[in-house]
């Protein structure tokens, strides 16, 4: 089912290590072409093409975009009672973790007169996009809304796919569980829109015709049927399918984003001590997302490769979503990754640089401080991957795609900007005054020092900094 990639006795450099382990088929280039006129359309038309285009993608034409508040208390309502204790404690735990990721404002004294602080200022608005197609998932909107909540972002929208399954009071809308998990963590403003089409209405926001009046009319005026429905945002959030990315990256620059999500993946490096049952049950439980999701196994043991893949057999055979787990453990994608031991497996796994790792090896825990490159790292065989996307209390949107060498997954400082403050008094500026002019004069731009000494012109040559 997973095909073998010996590395054994090869060279393990960062380059040669980069070709030759497998990565999903994510080309998101290919779809921005497909995206733009859609992206367009929304700019243009406004609240009538995301209608147009929900009808078209989802099968939905929403009679709402913006899902009333009767709605979401009535989701609130049908919640199972164990589902929404669960919700109730994955958001707890989610809350502890992420207010202590909260920064401070700081004060530097650079010299008598002269401080810089930097400012820690939440994003005004933020768009919360929660993906609804091969799975529903109430714990995304978790994972977007409390950091972004913690962080003090003012105003937060939400947007998931309508249903076209959906019935009673909830046709036309998202699926239930998530619009119970918008009203469980305070969010009244949820969106039945998904695909590019989500990401453009956050981007460029729109507006609609109603029948309220916004002021009384005196007689003979006519009623002002402006209403703006959705306000654009300053960033967009959350995982997404392709086109979701692909708009991203399109509108990146007009809107902040978090990052371009691709297909999940998982990398667990593993010894002989490492339960090969547990190891199974970990490939499948992220293979189950999408036939795109890699699934990476590294490991200096053969006699636990060969064990993996007996339970492999087991366990896919057995699982709900098989076809859909069958092709992903089968593509190019994933694979059982042989190295001569545990330094080069890590060696291994800091080039993948995956999005969830697992260390299931001896010692686990002082293997995981070795690590450098991964978005999650879970240590040992109680903390699975299942358990950080519901209820360990990390986040679950993390980087994909190799981009966990660079970048962190989703937290507080998501949504937060330092903005430095420069306070300066006359004789500060003046101490310093000379090294500014001749900085400006060596990369010619004279106007920089100027600036600095038209504050000090006198009488007295003398006293002329430059």
């Amino acid at each position: 089912m997973m095909s073998s990639l010996d590395l054994r006795g090869r060279p393990l450099d960062v380059r040669s290590l980069r070709r030759a382990l497998p990565r999903a088929e994510f080309d998101v280039t290919a779809a921005l072409e497909q995206v733009r006129p859609i992206c367009a359309d929304v700019e243009q038309r406004g609240a009538e093409a995301l209608r147009d285009l929900g009808e078209r993608f989802d099968g939905v034409r929403p009679t709402h975009l913006q899902v009333p508040a009767e709605v979401l208390q009535a989701a609130v309502d049908a919640l199972d009672p164990d589902l929404r204790a669960a919700l109730e404690e994955s958001i707890r735990r989610a809350r502890l973790v992420h207010a202590d990721q909260r920064r401070t404002d700081t004060t530097t004294q650079v010299v008598l007169g002269g401080t810089v602080t930097e400012r820690w200022v939440p994003v005004d608005r933020v768009g919360l996009y929660v993906p609804g197609g091969l799975a529903v998932y109430p714990s995304s909107v978790v994972m977007n809304v409390v950091p972004a909540q913690l962080a003090g972002v003012g105003s937060l929208a939400v947007t998931s796919p309508p249903q076209r399954d959906n019935s009673g009071v909830f046709t036309g809308y998202p699926n239930p569980a998530i619009l119970a998990t918008c009203a469980l963590l305070g969010v009244d403003e949820v969106y039945a829109v998904g695909g590019a089409q989500a990401v453009a209405m956050f981007a460029y926001g729109f507006t609609e015709d109603t029948d309220r009046l916004t002021v009384e009319p005196t007689a003979g005026d006519a009623p002002d049927r402006a209403a703006v429905a959705c306000e654009p945002v300053s960033m967009v959030t959350g995982p997404g399918n392709i086109w979701v990315v692909a708009a991203k990256r399109l509108l990146k620059g007009l809107i902040g984003i978090d990052a371009e999500a691709g297909p999940t993946e998982i990398a667990i490096l593993a010894d002989e001590t490492a339960d090969p049952e547990l190891v199974a049950a970990d490939l499948v439980s992220q293979a189950e997302h999408d036939p795109l999701a890699a699934a990476l196994l590294v490991t200096d043991s053969e006699r636990l490769a060969d064990a993996t893949r007996a339970a492999l057999a087991r366990r896919v055979a057995a699982t709900k979503h098989t076809q859909r787990v069958t092709t992903a453990l089968g593509g190019r994608q994933s694979r059982i990754v042989l190295v001569d031991d545990l330094d080069a497996g890590l060696a291994v796994v800091n080039a993948y640089a995956a999005e969830h790792l697992e260390i299931q090896t001896r010692d686990a825990g002082a293997m995981a401080t070795r690590v450098r490159n991964a978005g999650a790292v879970f240590v040992g065989p109680y903390a699975p991957v299942s358990l950080g996307d519901y209820a360990a209390g990390s986040n679950h949107v993390l980087p994909t795609a190799g981009s966990a060498s660079h970048s962190s997954g989703l937290s507080v400082q998501s949504f937060l900007r330092g903005i430095h403050v420069v306070d300066y008094d006359e004789s500060a500026l003046r101490e310093v005054a000379g090294h500014v002019v001749t900085l400006a004069q060596a990369e010619d731009l004279p106007g920089h020092g100027e600036a600095v000494t038209a504050r000090f012109r006198s009488a007295d040559p003398s006293e002329d900094p430059s």
